[in-house]
């Protein structure tokens, strides 16, 4: 048995990690002795899964799933989605779910783009998707978005020495990068997708030629802010990711125009659609795709319009791949928030020594209340160390209320790497690091993310002198592990018999989270 173990084998395609492409074959027990690692996007026209599995630096993609769910058809007044939608979509996760239950719970990242970014936050979707999946949805931003399609195409493109253009027409947001090699250098996410263009021109029984006009129309004036900066940017090729794209270039192949895309093929195809009055029958075409593929082919004529490339070509990778190849340079320590907090203490002149004290301080009173934060604290405990980095940002603008400043430039910029409710914990946790707590922090946020705020809390007043002296010695525990939670902070008397100011704040600080239903008490060591 063990023989043929050794020689059974499987094809696979193996991206190297440098981005190249390998076909080979690999044996079982190489297959099986490998981390697995998932991906699941939650888009606005499809769901897409992806299992790889890693092993010596290579990755090996060993399973995809993807369903047509059109998750932005589904969007209703006061970001709602209607109930046929949310019954379909959450059918598809069900399935989905069952894929998902062998991976290790940090080897899977789960991410929302345009349609679960317009849903409103009364709306119970995400919540019961999570119930389903066991697991939390990260909501991307757009660029955020964008910056991990760009991450997906380049490590397809290999060591491409080219500056290029990457075009991804999703479902209800169209993404658009300039990059060289695995670096973009600008990013843009445009409102507009092939399931919002449908669902705005191209109605059931609507004049299709005038559908066209209106659907291009609205298309070059939603690329008009971008493009010239686009345009003085450059680029040597142009590249399509996702449904849209890889559509047209079965369509043409299938008319027998090639596989690359040109504005003369992209009219070849829109004069077929108005030739038979729609798109059922367009040779090629998946039957997935046909409801939504007029507003997509709008699109992409719009941007030959705006940019004026000669060709596009298409490449097989996008967000979902782009978020497998994260999630290892996470697993690696090669994590892209690192480089977001550092560029930001850069940018905003943040006062590091100040800021590591905080960090070094608030870190220790983590570990000493670890078993509140079981059975994975480490989310935690990174999401503290880039609160205590980060928790003087604001005095860049104003040293009056600089917490609240901090607050809302976290709420309000683009963090590559982050996802929102990252985005969001973070700017709670610099809002409510000083002054007055307002008992509003409770209804928004995780009572986890508050309790966190305490510690980070606590750090500031104790290194409020901003002095290099050694710090007391601090000793917390939680009482009470519940909600509301109590804890106990011990310290040295000699200490606070000479630093009184530190005692006076500590006192003060009973009162303070005592509005928001957090018991603490101070206790002489």
């Amino acid at each position: 048995m063990g023989f043929f173990r050794q020689i059974l084998t499987r094809p696979i395609v193996t991206l190297l990690s440098q981005g190249q492409r390998h076909y080979g074959y690999r044996t079982i027990d190489e297959l099986t002795s490998s981390t697995q690692l998932a991906a699941l996007d939650l888009g606005s026209n499809s769901f897409h899964l992806l299992i790889a599995q890693e092993n010596q630096g290579r990755i090996h993609v060993i399973d995809k799933y993807k369903e047509m769910v059109r998750l932005g058809e589904g969007l209703i007044a006061g970001g709602q989605l209607s109930k046929e939608v949310t019954d379909r979509a959450l059918k598809c996760l069900g399935r989905m779910a069952q894929r998902l239950r062998p991976i290790a719970r940090e080897n899977l990242r789960i991410v929302g783009t345009n349609t679960l970014r317009q849903i409103s936050s009364h709306s119970t979707f995400v919540f019961q998707a999570e119930e389903i999946l066991g697991h939390p949805i990260e909501i991307i931003s757009g660029r955020e978005e964008a910056r991990l399609i760009y991450l997906g195409v380049s490590h397809d493109l290999g060591d491409n020495a080219n500056r290029q253009l990457v075009i991804d027409i999703g479902g209800g947001s169209t993404e658009l990068i300039v990059g060289e090699q695995f670096s973009p250098i600008m990013l843009e996410s445009l409102h507009m997708g092939c399931v919002s263009m449908t669902r705005k021109h191209f109605s059931s029984g609507s004049d299709l030629a005038l559908a066209f006009e209106q659907a291009i129309n609205d298309a070059l004036i939603e690329l008009e802010p971008v493009a010239n900066s686009y345009l003085k940017a450059g680029w040597q090729q142009v590249i399509g990711a996702s449904g849209t794209i890889n559509s047209v270039i079965s369509v043409q192949m299938a008319m027998g125009l090639g596989t690359q895309i040109s504005f003369e093929t992209l009219h070849s195809i829109q004069r077929q659609i108005l030739r038979h009055n729609g798109t059922h029958g367009l040779p090629g075409l998946p039957e997935e795709r046909v409801a939504v593929f007029a507003g997509g082919l709008a699109i992409l004529i719009a941007i030959f319009k705006t940019f004026l490339p000669q060709s596009i070509e298409a490449s097989q990778s996008a967000l979902r791949e782009g978020v497998i190849h994260d999630l290892i340079g996470r697993k690696r320590d090669f994590d892209i928030r690192d480089q977001t907090v550092s560029n930001l203490c850069e940018r905003f002149s943040v006062d590091k020594q100040q800021a590591s004290r905080v960090k070094n301080t608030a870190l220790a009173l983590f570990t000493q209340t670890f078993n509140d934060w079981q059975p994975n604290p480490e989310p935690q405990r990174r999401l503290l160390a880039w609160a205590t980095d980060l928790h003087e940002i604001g005095m860049d603008v104003s040293h009056n209320a600089y917490h609240k400043h901090g607050s809302y430039l976290l709420s309000h910029m683009d963090m590559p790497g982050f996802s929102r409710t990252e985005q969001a914990h973070l700017a709670s946790l610099v809002g409510m690091h000083r002054r007055k707590l307002h008992p509003a922090v409770l209804e928004r946020n995780p009572y986890w993310v508050v309790k966190l705020g305490v510690l980070l809390r606590l750090a500031a007043v104790v290194h409020r002198h901003r002095s290099r002296a050694t710090a007391p010695v601090l000793t917390a525990r939680m009482l009470d592990h519940g909600k509301p939670a109590t804890i106990e902070l011990v310290i040295d008397e000699a200490y606070l018999v000479e630093h009184p100011l530190t005692k006076l704040d500590l006192e003060n600080e009973v009162s303070l989270l005592a509005a928001i239903d957090i018991g603490f008490s101070l206790r002489l060591g």
